[in-house]
């Protein structure tokens, strides 16, 4: 049985990070869970992805607004990851909405299949929510399309449940979900 190791991304791991980008992009589900396709994030130049890793890596610092998170399988390879965003009241969050309460905001989850149903998921979930409570957030939320029925189980065994507030954001008819930290 493999093991995993979870870890923050760091900015020197573009390459990584783009190629399991990519993979997510061509999930089965990818046009339920991410607003860009495949071609859309290929195209994407080098530097669009350095930016994102640096952005979004270990390297930011204690202040930065993302951090994005790897599981990594015991020969190396890259399987799964998600990303914490700090969201602040009053702003717009990535769709365009108003976001009514600070606190994190979850994106980017994917996980290859031939790992899913071995923990993995709850250990990105577990990284990613400890960096949200290391910031004193004390709520964290997502959006979820309506037909993603796989991704609403695993938010769900995660501490996630539905708030009742549903939005019409780019990838169609979404719900947010949200747990306390």
């Amino acid at each position: 049985m493999s093991e995993y190791m979870v870890r923050p991304v760091r900015g020197h791991e573009w390459r990584e990070i783009r190629a399991l980008r990519l993979k997510a992009l061509k999930d089965e589900a990818a046009p339920l869970a991410f607003v860009e396709s495949y071609e859309e994030g290929a195209a994407q130049p080098e530097e669009f992805w350095r930016g994102r890793a640096q952005g979004s890596s270990s390297d930011a610092g204690p202040a930065a607004g993302a951090c994005q998170f790897v599981a990594i399988a015991d020969d190396g390879t890259w399987v799964g990851t998600s990303v914490a965003l700090i969201e602040k009241a009053g702003e717009q969050d990535f769709e365009g909405q108003t976001i009514e309460q600070s606190g994190g905001h979850v994106v980017g989850v994917f996980l290859q299949p031939q790992h899913r149903g071995k923990g993995v998921i709850g250990r990105l979930f577990d990284a990613t929510l400890d960096w949200m409570r290391q910031r004193d957030l004390t709520r964290a939320r997502l959006y979820v399309h309506t037909d993603n029925i796989r991704a609403q189980r695993a938010y769900e065994k995660a501490g996630f449940k539905a708030t009742g507030r549903s939005v019409h954001g780019s990838l169609g008819p979404e719900i947010e979900m949200a747990r306390a930290l």
